[in-house]
């Protein structure tokens, strides 16, 4: 479909895919608890006589299209599905119709432009020189899914995956493609700080752990600035701290949990290595002692060079900007599928007025046929990219 713009797809507008988009955004399912999402996906892509592929996954829906000649290559085209415990503040006339959640970070727009990309797949099926594999993933907003499809197989045979998040700040038409780091690897931390205990007004009798937890989060504020290079980007920030009961009591115990962000794999594993000597060595100074448990993020996620140029020549192909996309620290478990193989990830620009994750978050839906010409147009690319190196 080379420079070719789809007007319809499957014969019909694009507005049936928006619908399918207000119908996700009214009833948003938590990480895990998509059994509805699931439900209404695969009765969608049966409709369009989309062969939906039986995996062992609770939620989530994986689907082909192509294959009808023999030899071809296999691709992946993911979307998440899930949505956040975040209590919307719209006035959207399809606002979530269930308390205290919202897909406040656009996973229903994904959804909707790979069900009307696996539409348009399905429309030129016997010309497609391979497989797609179509992945609506759960539970992307824990760092799970991603981790869930590849346990069950789905990703076997796939030798490239591409995905695609909205940009609240990219206006429609407009895509950002990098190859390279793209989002931060999201790692936590819970330090437990353990002192003893005593009268405030004889502190001398105890082990402060509060006094131990403010130079704590002093100290590691020097580990970017002093042992990450100016070349390499870091972040580490406390957000929570927990101690007391009683405004005259010093306590045995206080809690400290924050995120770490890193671009490079490298940077990451000495980033946590250095955290866990400065708590070490500060603990012990002030004769406290100190643990640090960690909750496990997604990797940096690093797209394939060649299939940046790819995606490239797709937005070029169907008459969008692309630009050089600004790397967020941000975390996304796409990263998880580019540890097994080369991948893409794009930022596809939607005119939102507020960031991810915010109550009040919206997009303007004239991305969603931007979004479905633009992975139609680089899945095709993809699969006659790779089936010429076959041959």
């Amino acid at each position: 479909m080379t420079g070719h713009k789809l007007e319809t797809v499957s014969g019909v507008g694009y507005e049936k895919f928006i619908g399918f988009r207000r119908q996700l955004h009214q009833y948003p399912e938590l990480s895990g608890e998509e059994f509805e999402t699931t439900k209404a996906i695969k009765g969608w892509l049966e409709e369009a006589g989309i062969r939906v592929l039986d995996y062992s996954l609770a939620t989530g829906v994986i689907a082909e299209v192509g294959g009808l000649h023999t030899g071809g290559p296999v691709i992946a085209l993911r979307a998440d599905i899930d949505a956040l415990p975040v209590q919307e503040e719209t006035d959207l006339e399809f606002a979530s119709k269930i308390p205290g959640k919202m897909h406040a970070c656009g996973h229903d727009f994904h959804t909707a432009s790979l069900l009307g990309t696996a539409y348009a797949l399905k429309e030129r099926e016997g010309e497609l020189q391979g497989t797609v594999r179509l992945i609506f993933q759960p539970a992307e907003e824990k760092a799970a899914g991603a981790k869930q499809v590849v346990d069950s197989g789905a990703l076997e045979g796939v030798q490239a995956i591409f995905g695609m998040h909205n940009k609240p700040d990219l206006p429609v038409g407009t895509i950002g493609i990098k190859g390279g780091p793209l989002m931060a690897a999201a790692d936590g931390f819970i330090v437990e700080i353990a002192g003893k205990g005593s009268h405030a007004a004889v502190p001398e009798a105890g082990i402060d752990p509060i006094v131990t937890a403010a130079h704590v989060i002093t100290a590691l504020q020097s580990i970017v600035s002093r042992n990450v290079s100016s070349l390499q980007s870091a972040v580490i920030s406390v957000t929570k701290l927990n101690s007391g009961t009683a405004w005259n009591v010093i306590p045995d115990k206080a809690v400290l949990e924050g995120t770490i962000r890193t671009f490079d794999e490298q940077v990451r594993v000495e980033v946590l290595e250095r955290f866990g000597q400065v708590v070490e060595g500060v603990a012990a100074a002030f004769g406290t002692s100190a643990g640090v448990r960690w909750i496990g993020g997604p990797p940096p996620v690093n797209n394939d060079e060649a299939l940046a140029e790819l995606g490239l020549e797709a937005a070029a192909a169907g008459g969008f900007q692309a630009i050089e996309a600004v790397p967020s620290p941000a975390g996304e478990d796409f990263a998880i599928y580019q540890r097994h193989i080369p991948g893409l990830f794009v930022f596809m620009g939607t005119a939102g007025t507020q960031e991810w994750h915010h109550p009040a978050f919206t997009l303007d839906e004239a991305a969603i046929p931007v979004s479905i010409r633009f992975l139609t147009e680089l899945a095709e690319r993809a699969l006659t990219r790779l089936r010429g190196r076959q041959g």
